[in-house]
C-alpha cells in the first residue's frame, strides 16, 4: 500500500519505525497544471518527490508514473537475499521508474521528451539500530536522487542540503565558473543533466546516513527552492518542535508552500517532511 498526494491539502500520517510525515503539493500561481508528484509507502519507510517535464501532459504523467513505479519496486524481497540491501533496492526502483517513463514516451509520440526528477528517502532500520546513533551503528537511512529536486536535513537547529543538483548551473558553480549569485539568476538554471525517463538508463546518486532522534528531513521540488533561500526555509522549519507532531508537520508544509507562493509561485511546489521521533 502507498499513499499518493494529488491535491493541495496536506496528507498527514504516522509511519512505521517512529517516523511521522506530512506532504503537500500545489500548482503555484503561474502554471496551469501541477506536474509534481509526491507519495509514500509508510509501512516500508519509503518517501518520494518527483518533478515532471515534457509537452502536453507529459510532465504530470512522468512524475506520477515514476513515483508509482518507484514505490512498487522498493518493497524488500525475502530476507537474506542480496536484493534486500537498501542501496540495491533503491537503484532497482529508480531503474524500474526510468524504464516505465522511457517506454511510455516511446509508445506515445505526443509524450516524446518527457522525464522527471526524483528524490526519495528509505528508512530501513535493522534489529540493532538506535535512534541516538553512533558511528559504529549500521546505516539505516538511505537517500537517492536524480535531477534537481532536493533533500534537506535539519539537525539540532542546523539545516543542511544533502543532495547536489544534477544541473548545468550546479556543475558551473562547483567548478568555480560562476558565483552563487550568478547561479540564482542564470537563464540556464532550469537545465538538468540527469532525468528519470530521458534515456534508457539513468545514474542515481545513493547515500547512506545515520539518523538521529529529532532529525527533520525535507524532500522538495525546485518550485520551493527557486522562490526561497535556504535561510528562508530554515526559519520556517524552526517552528517544528524537536518531537514533531502531525499537526506541526502539516502546518509547516502549508507555511512552506504559502511562502513560496508569496515570493512568486512561478512553478509547482511540493514538500514532504519526515521527522524521526524517539518514541
Amino acid at each position: 500500500m502507498y499513499l499518493f498526494l494529488r491535491t493541495s491539502f496536506p496528507q498527514l500520517k504516522v509511519a512505521a519505525n517512529k517516523l511521522i510525515y506530512a506532504m503537500l503539493s500545489h500548482r503555484g500561481k503561474v502554471r496551469r497544471a501541477n506536474e509534481d508528484a509526491c507519495a509514500a509507502s509508510p509501512e516500508f519507510g519509503a518517501f518520494v518527490v518527483c518533478d515532471g517535464m515534457g509537452g502536453a501532459a507529459g510532465g504530470e504523467i512522468a512524475s506520477h508514473l515514476a513515483a508509482d513505479t518507484f514505490l512498487a519496486h522498493v518493497v524488500p524481497p525475502a530476507s537474506g537475499s542480496i536484493q534486500s540491501r537498501p542501496q540495491t533496492r533503491l537503484n532497482a526502483a529508480v531503474q524500474a521508474a526510468n524504464q516505465a517513463v522511457y517506454q511510455q514516451a516511446r509508445q506515445s509520440p505526443q509524450l516524446t521528451g518527457m522525464g522527471t526528477t526524483l528524490v526519495a528517502l528509505l528508512h530501513a532500520p535493522t534489529g540493532d539500530s538506535h535512534t541516538n546513533s553512533r558511528a559504529s551503528d549500521p546505516v539505516t537511512l538511505w537517500l537517492v536522487h536524480v535531477g534537481d529536486s532536493r533533500c534537506y536535513r535539519r539537525r539540532r537547529g542546523y539545516l543542511e542540503q544533502l543532495t547536489h543538483d544534477h544541473s548545468l548551473v550546479e556543475e558551473q558553480l562547483r567548478a568555480g565558473q560562476i558565483t552563487a549569485e550568478q547561479a540564482a539568476q542564470s537563464p540556464m538554471r532550469n537545465l538538468i543533466t540527469r532525468a528519470v525517463g530521458s534515456l534508457a538508463t539513468v545514474e542515481a546518486d545513493i547515500q547512506g546516513y545515520h539518523p538521529q532522534s529529532g532529525d527533520l528531513y525535507l524532500l522538495t521540488s525546485d518550485g520551493l527552492t527557486r522562490e526561497l533561500s535556504d535561510e528562508d526555509i530554515a526559519a520556517i522549519l524552526a517552528d517544528v518542535p524537536a518531537t514533531a507532531t502531525q499537526s506541526s508537520l502539516g502546518a509547516t508544509c502549508k507555511a512552506l508552500v504559502n511562502a513560496a507562493n508569496a515570493s512568486g509561485g512561478n512553478d509547482n511546489i511540493t514538500v514532504l517532511l519526515i521527522a524521526l521521533n524517539s518514541a
